[in-house]
C-alpha cells in the first residue's frame, strides 16, 4: 500500500505523525543533534534528546522549534525530512501530502517557513491547519455544528484557546507558555531556593513526578540531583509538590488571563453552548495534576481533560487529511 497523506503535529517539545489507517507512527522528541565540524546531522528525535546537556563542543543538540514557530529553518526541514522518510519506510514511489498543524497565532511568515520546510523535507504538497482546530477535531468535538465548543491545548511552547462554531474559530487566543516554560520556571525556582544547578531534563522530570497546578493536601517528594550553586560539587535535594506549584504560577495565570479573555470576546448564545457542555483541555501540558481544576475554579465552567490528549492535534490532522472537503474552510494555505 502506498501512502500518500501524513499529518504532522509539529510541536515545540515532540513531533508526532500520523499515517491514516495506521494512526500514530511516531511519537520523539523534537531534538536534532548536528558535528560542529561539518555541519551533519548526528541524531534525532529520542536519541538525539538523550545527548541534551551531555555533548562535547564538536557537537550541539537543539530544538529548532521555539514557542511553537521554526527558530531554525534549516535543522527544521532536516527533521521534517528524517520523519517523513521514517513514517514513510523503504522505497517508496510518491511525494506524500502532509498537513502540519501550526499555532493559531503564528505570523504568514512563519506559515510560509512551514510550508517551504515541509515541501523541502519532501512533500508534494503542504496543508497547514490551525492547532485548536485539529485538537478539536481529535477529541471528537463536532466542530461542524451551529454551537459554540471551547479547546484549550496546551503543548510543549504554546497554549491555544479557542471557541469554535460551525467548523471555524470564533474567538481565540494563542500565548506563548506551554511546557517548556514551566520547565524553566521550575529550574529557576530550584536554583534559588536550593541553590541547586539542574538541565532541562530534570526541570521535566520533576513537573512530570510531582508537578501539580493546585496546592496538593498530600504533598509529593522527589529526590533531585544537581550541581551546588556555591561550591560546584554534586547535590541531592528533596523537592515537593508545593515547590512546583509556586515555581510555575505566573505561567498559569498567564493561561487563565489568555481563557478569560477568549471568554470575553465570544458571542453570548456561544458563551451559554460553552457553559452548557464545559471546556475540553488538550495537549501533553494538559496532563498536568489538577490544571483542569485551576481552570474550573477561575472560569466557573467545568472543564475536563480529553482522551488521548497527548495525541488530540496529530489524530485531528489524520481525520482532516482524510476528509479534505469537508475541512477545506479550515485549512489556511497550500502549495
Amino acid at each position: 500500500m502506498f501512502i500518500k497523506k501524513i499529518g504532522i503535529d509539529l510541536g515545540t517539545t515532540n513531533v508526532l505523525v500520523h499515517v491514516p489507517k495506521r494512526g500514530v507512527v511516531i511519537n520523539e522528541p523534537s531534538v536534532v543533534a548536528i558535528s560542529n565540524i561539518d555541519k551533519k546531522i548526528i541524531a534525532v528525535g529520542a536519541e538525539a534528546k538523550e545527548m541534551l546537556g551531555r555533548t562535547p563542543d564538536t557537537i550541539i543538540a537543539s530544538k529548532p522549534l521555539r514557542d511553537g514557530v521554526i527558530a531554525d529553518y534549516k535543522t527544521t526541514e532536516a527533521m521534517l525530512r528524517y520523519f517523513i522518510n521514517k513514517a514513510l519506510g523503504g522505497v517508496r514511489l510518491f511525494r506524500p501530502e502532509v498537513m502540519v498543524a501550526v499555532p493559531a497565532g503564528i505570523t504568514s511568515t512563519e506559515r510560509r517557513a512551514v510550508i517551504d520546510a515541509t515541501i523541502a523535507a519532501g512533500a508534494k504538497a503542504a496543508y497547514i491547519i490551525k492547532e485548536p482546530i485539529v485538537a478539536a477535531i481529535g477529541a471528537n468535538i463536532p466542530i461542524g455544528s451551529a454551537s459554540g465548543h471551547m479547546i484549550i491545548d496546551i503543548g510543549g511552547g504554546t497554549s491555544e484557546i479557542a471557541v469554535i462554531s460551525l467548523g471555524g474559530i470564533v474567538a481565540s487566543n494563542s500565548v506563548r507558555i506551554g511546557g517548556n516554560k514551566f520547565d524553566a520556571s521550575i529550574s529557576d525556582y530550584i536554583r534559588r531556593k536550593y541553590n541547586l544547578a539542574i538541565g532541562e531534563r530534570t526541570a521535566e522530570e520533576i513537573k512530570i513526578k510531582i508537578g501539580s497546578a493546585l496546592y496538593l493536601e498530600e504533598k509529593l517528594y522527589l529526590e533531585i540531583r544537581g550541581r551546588d550553586m556555591i561550591d560546584g560539587m554534586p547535590k541531592t535535594v528533596l523537592a515537593s509538590s508545593d515547590d512546583v506549584t509556586e515555581a510555575i504560577q505566573s505561567e498559569l495565570e498567564g493561561i487563565i488571563t489568555a481563557v478569560k479573555g477568549v471568554l470575553h470576546e465570544t458571542p453570548p448564545e456561544l458563551s451559554a453552548d460553552v457553559i452548557d457542555k464545559g471546556i475540553v483541555m488538550s495537549g501533553g501540558s494538559s496532563l498536568l495534576r489538577n490544571i483542569d481544576r485551576l481552570i474550573t475554579k477561575a472560569t466557573g465552567i467545568s472543564t475536563y481533560v480529553a482522551d488521548d490528549a497527548l495525541y488530540c492535534v496529530v489524530k485531528g490532522t489524520g481525520i482532516a487529511l482524510e476528509n479534505l472537503e469537508s475541512y477545506k474552510r479550515s485549512i489556511l494555505a497550500t502549495k
